[in-house]
């Protein structure tokens, strides 16, 4: 019973939930990036190179023979996944500089300062009394 006790403590401790909830939302967000990459940014980028579709090129090493496929390197898919890292890299990268601005935007709001106490009241209004007494 000790041992299921003690399974328990660790799964429901908040830092295992918390990283559970990040490892989904990750993994949803990467689907979401992967196709915004593939399906928004991927295409123009293509336009302006002349068309050329990264992932159909390959070198053929050994061509398809009977029902064994043909043995490719498919240097294409590798150069397409090189430019969805520098996107999604890029992209995080401007992510996280706004959240930054944002929270040095917040840190740079003065703080209204504490109200005086009593004593430095009571003090101020002595210092004040002696200055006009001079």
């Amino acid at each position: 019973m000790g041992m299921l006790k003690e399974f328990k403590e660790f799964a429901v401790k908040g830092n295992v939930v918390d990283m559970a909830v990040g490892i989904i939302i990750g993994s949803a967000f990467g689907k979401i990036v992967s196709s915004f990459v593939g399906d928004v940014i991927m295409p123009p980028i293509g336009v302006l190179l002349g068309g050329v579709d990264f992932s159909n090129l390959a070198i053929t090493i050994q061509e398809a023979v009977g029902e064994t496929p043909a043995v490719v390197i498919a240097y294409g898919k590798f150069i397409q996944t090189l430019i969805d890292f520098t996107i999604i890299a890029f992209a995080i990268f401007i992510a996280v500089k706004g959240i930054n601005s944002l929270k040095r935007k917040e840190e740079e709001v003065p703080e209204v300062p504490p109200e005086p106490s009593t004593e430095e009241v009571l003090l101020s209004e002595i210092r004040d009394l002696l200055k006009e007494q001079k």
